[in-house]
């Protein structure tokens, strides 16, 4: 038998009927964000929608996939006019350009893979917009994202969202325990189609609007321009050298390669000449230098982290210190991976069970409990530097001589 406070918890497992509740809606203009709004309406629920203007919007108004902008702050009023909730539209234009765009910049000219949607929920959405839905006196603050988020204990635990197409886990695991005792995720247990059916039911005139993209500020889908504007440093000449020592040729700035890359490497019959199809390995920018070699090099055996939040069972210094064996993923669009998490003269460390390939130096490494499609997310870090798997099997060798 279920006790009284489980009984009468809501659908937002808050206590009480959902007409004494107040949400905010983070609102971008999109269809996800417009579907939640007007669902937790539906169900009763006190809703209020907050739009954030995260940059000028002049470029990109009219240019499709992009949001936080122009159209989509329309788009999010006329989604609330429609729905019958407040809506408010807040300036964080300042804000984004320096705790993110700048940031990003920043982190390219470094030769680092950055992964701006997380500095943005990490800095902007989960903070900044944190205090608004307080200021309006919210119990919860409800997203558009898709993954999910329920009750452990006294706390709450994020997991992998039932859409795994859709699954935004990856973006979300600087997500603080404190955050998510605010933060809901209605659309964890649904699929796209399942939305967007939901919007046509409503009568939401973004039922088919495009997805955004993932780097927003990007009006031309050419990193090179904003970074070359933001940080000119990253556009220092240097050498392009393969893995042996060759100067192979010479390139315009790292800020045009990442790694893993393949096509564009400018090299010509250099690049012919050597026998194989060349990848990017490694990117100097403090010596300008652009390393390349054949695929058997980007394999990458352990990964070290910076800025690691858990919000697994316990405290992260148990597990890494127990050398526990986790799933990761190192890119967005890759499954999660078998690996293990472990501790080192106070740093944290990832080990691939397999080599994993094209891991790169600013990217995210996100922990989940297991490999399965609904797993529970524990939290991740930034990568900060990276070990190929030819240097840890020579360290294996050497350790056991």
């Amino acid at each position: 038998m279920k006790d009284a406070a489980t009984t009468s918890l809501n659908s937002l497992d808050l206590p009480g009927a959902p007409e004494h509740c107040r949400v905010v809606v983070a609102m971008s203009g999109g269809v996800d964000s417009s579907v939640v709004a007007a669902l937790l309406k539906e169900q009763g629920y006190d809703v209020i929608g907050v739009t954030m203007q995260l940059y000028d919007h002049g470029e990109v108004e009219h240019r499709p996939g992009s949001c936080c902008a122009g159209q989509d702050i329309y788009d999010a009023r006329q989604a609330a006019a429609l729905i019958g909730i407040p809506h408010y539209v807040l300036d964080y234009e300042a804000r984004f350009r320096d705790k993110v765009i700048d940031a990003f910049a920043q982190s390219y000219a470094e030769g680092e893979t950055p992964i701006p949607c997380v500095t943005c929920n990490q800095e902007l959405k989960f903070t900044d917009l944190f205090d608004v839905a307080r200021d309006l006196g919210a119990d919860v603050l409800a997203t558009g994202h898709y993954i999910a988020s329920r009750a452990d204990g006294a706390e709450r635990a994020l997991y992998r969202a039932k859409d795994a197409d859709r699954d935004q886990s990856y973006f979300l695991f600087a997500t603080t325990r404190e955050q998510l005792r605010l933060l809901r995720f209605p659309l964890g247990e649904m699929t796209k189609p399942e939305v967007r059916e939901h919007a046509r039911r409503l009568g939401l005139t973004v039922a088919d609007k495009p997805d955004s993209q993932d780097i927003c500020f990007v009006p031309t889908g050419r990193y090179s321009d904003i970074v070359e504007r933001l940080a000119p440093q990253a556009a220092t000449p240097g050498d392009i050298v393969h893995v042996d020592g060759r100067v192979l040729g010479h390139h315009a700035g790292v800020m045009h390669f990442t790694i893993g890359q393949r096509r564009g490497l400018g090299l010509g019959s250099a690049g012919a000449s050597a026998g194989e199809p060349l990848f990017v390995v490694k990117l100097d920018a403090s010596k300008a230098r652009v390393t390349v070699g054949p695929r058997s090099a980007l394999a990458t055996r352990r990964v070290v982290l910076r800025d690691v939040n858990w919000i697994g069972p316990g405290e992260l210094a148990d597990a890494a210190n127990a050398c526990r064996e986790i799933a990761v993923r190192v890119r967005s669009t890759r499954p999660p991976v078998p690996a293990v998490l472990e501790m080192r003269d106070g740093e944290v460390l990832v080990e691939f069970v397999d080599d994993e390939s094209g891991v790169a130096p600013g990217q995210a490494c996100v922990f989940y409990e297991n490999a399965e499609p609904r797993a529970r997310v524990l939290g991740g870090g930034f990568i900060r530097s990276t070990e190929a798997a030819a240097d840890a099997q020579d360290l294996r060798r050497a350790a056991s001589a």
